[in-house]
């Protein structure tokens, strides 16, 4: 190994030794691949160290998921089974990222914070019932900074939380006034869960969008939007011939604005991939066929993508297709041109939408209810109706184009409120990117880890090069250029001790960890707020003097265990009473 081959894992060593030390990885190798060139000045607006932390913090919880999340576990096994096997999965990589974030962030300047803006996995997607959407996650207010910066951040949220007088404006201002700069990130740390539980060869990743300004989000919040994204180069080639290209627009006017766009272009040469399936029929099946009737090709399971020739996959995953969005040339020679539409979960669609910036793309976004009752020509009208106008009842029923019931009129005017009060942009026909920051202008650090090959990135899965040595490669992705990072780690102990390093300390008390006779430390108090947040974020209030109380009443026996629960509401008993001043937070 030559000197500045050394150099440069020393360098990254040296960068990420807290988030090593804390998962007890020593890292072996670095390989640095960019894919469009190496930019002349610093690649993120983190600053080249703090990159490489949060370059670290992804990949371990690739690793640490791939390695420790049951992998494959649930296949062939029943409802239950499998979404008890998608819930921890989630737990591992939910609370491997949270933990690195932790250590990274002692590094952060003295005035900077990172805030979870946008989880994924607060609700159910289609095909799930409702206790199969309340899946561990990173989500909204979720802070990390040293810790006084923390504590005055926190105090913010839970007045964002329980102040009807202090919404967006207040704390925007407050976080101003006080000199506090806030990092939002968008976070997914298992995109394709399913896919994962089920041990499909392809599709998990940890994704992770960290931006130079929060997210104009105020509350927990999980929805769908309808997403188009198709190359910019479009988008304002149609505007100078006054053509509109958004969401909304017919398909026909999408369709004769890339034909004219790309000379050549046929339009069986189209491929426009979007989520399928029986259960989201009803909601985009007509857009479906509004492109097959345009003679456009839907991408179907298994169709290799173009760059990687792995199959493709439509049951999930509507992020890392936008990596594919432009055009190209066939095998035969002919011009094609590759776009997503449809709809995502909110996060997706925001981290989605952010890759506009660096991959040339377009993103037009249109808010849809978190129902699937409606197909997406109604669901544009759904989220623009005022759930506290007089004739509410009869707006909805014109949009449904059928009577509604009490029950109907509840459901709606609940969503409605609540995407209202987390500042979600309801009301607007359509938005982009930039309306979801309050500064319009900002900067993106989009990282994607690959714990199993992708076959629209063509990032690497996690893979076992020798005896407890593993790598695992990285997209780091900014607006000056996208690198593929690979490291090579070694587990510092045996994969049973492993496991531990990897799991919630209340996961560890689950598998027979005797909580009585192990040593307290102060830190315990931290890391299991940090955990029931991560695990039961449904089951938590948070009230004020900065006090969580949790009901466990709230939890469903279908999203954890009876017995599990038992055990958890027993230990934090026991923590409450007999380390009353560390546990001063926890109510009951």
């Amino acid at each position: 190994m030559d000197t500045e081959r050394r150099n440069l894992i020393a360098q990254w060593a040296y960068d990420t030794r807290s988030i090593l030390g804390r998962f007890h990885l020593w890292l072996e190798d670095v390989e640095e691949n960019w894919l469009d060139g190496a930019p002349e000045g610093e690649h993120a607006f983190t600053g080249p160290s703090l990159e490489r932390g949060f370059i670290v913090a992804n990949a371990v919880t690739a690793l640490g998921t791939r390695l420790f999340g049951r992998y494959g576990e649930g296949a062939g096994k029943d409802k239950a089974t499998l979404n008890r096997v998608k819930k921890d999965a989630d737990a591992v990589s939910a609370y491997a990222l949270s933990e690195a974030l932790w250590y990274l962030t002692r590094s952060l300047p003295e005035n900077h914070a990172v805030m979870i803006s946008l989880g994924e996995g607060l609700m159910p997607k289609a095909g799930e019932t409702p206790e199969m959407g309340s899946n561990p996650q990173l989500g909204f207010g979720r802070v990390y900074a040293r810790p006084q910066v923390a504590r005055f951040l926190d105090q913010c949220v839970h007045r964002l939380l329980n102040d009807d007088a202090y919404e967006w404006p207040e704390f925007w201002a407050e976080i101003n006034r006080n000199g506090i700069t806030v990092w939002g990130a968008a976070v997914d740390t298992l995109e394709n869960t399913s896919r994962f539980a089920k041990g499909s060869a392809t599709g998990p990743l940890a994704v992770f969008h960290l931006f130079d300004q929060p997210l104009q989000v105020a509350r927990p919040f999980e929805g769908y939007m309808g997403n188009l994204i198709i190359p910019r180069k479009v988008v304002e080639a149609a505007a100078d011939r006054s053509v509109l290209i958004d969401f909304l627009t017919p398909r026909k006017l999408v369709m004769e604005s890339l034909l004219a766009t790309y000379p050549g272009l046929k339009a069986e040469n189209v491929h426009v991939w979007t989520l399928g399936g029986p259960s989201r029929e009803k909601r985009i099946g007509k857009l479906w066929q509004e492109w097959r009737d345009l003679g456009a090709h839907l991408v179907e399971d298994g169709w290799p993508i173009p760059g990687t020739g792995i199959g493709a996959f439509n049951e999930s995953g509507t992020y890392a297709p936008v990596y594919c969005i432009g055009p190209f040339d066939g095998e035969d020679g002919e011009r094609q041109v590759f776009i997503c539409d449809g709809y995502a979960a909110s996060a997706e669609a925001v981290q989605g939408a952010s890759l506009d910036q660096i991959v040339d793309t377009h993103s037009s976004i249109c808010l849809f209810s978190s129902h699937f009752n409606v197909p997406y020509d109604r669901e544009q009208f759904l989220m623009r109706l005022d759930p506290e106008a007089s004739d509410f009842s009869a707006c909805l029923a014109e949009v449904l184009g059928q009577k509604v019931d009490e029950a109907t009129i509840a459901l709606y005017r609940t969503n409605i409120r609540e995407a209202t009060a987390a500042c979600m942009p309801v009301g607007r026909r359509v938005v982009t990117a930039d309306d979801f920051f309050p500064m319009k202008k900002w900067r993106i650090l989009s990282l994607s880890s690959g714990m199993l090959p992708d076959p629209y990135t063509g990032i690497d899965g996690v893979e076992e090069v020798q005896d407890g040595i593993y790598r695992v490669t990285t997209r780091a992705a900014t607006r000056l250029g996208q690198l593929d990072v690979t490291l090579t780690l070694r587990l510092a102990d045996p994969p049973d001790e492993m496991r531990m390093v990897f799991s919630p300390l209340l996961d560890r008390f689950y598998a027979g960890q005797d909580y009585r006779t192990r040593a307290v430390k102060i830190s315990d108090s931290g890391r299991i707020r940090n955990e029931l947040q991560t695990l039961i974020s449904e089951a938590i209030e948070f009230l004020p003097g900065d006090t969580m109380r949790v009901n466990f009443d709230a939890i469903e026996d279908a999203v954890m265990p009876p017995d599990k629960k038992a055990l958890i509401r027993e230990v934090l008993h026991w923590y409450k009473k007999s380390h009353p001043m560390w546990f001063s937070w926890l109510d009951f």
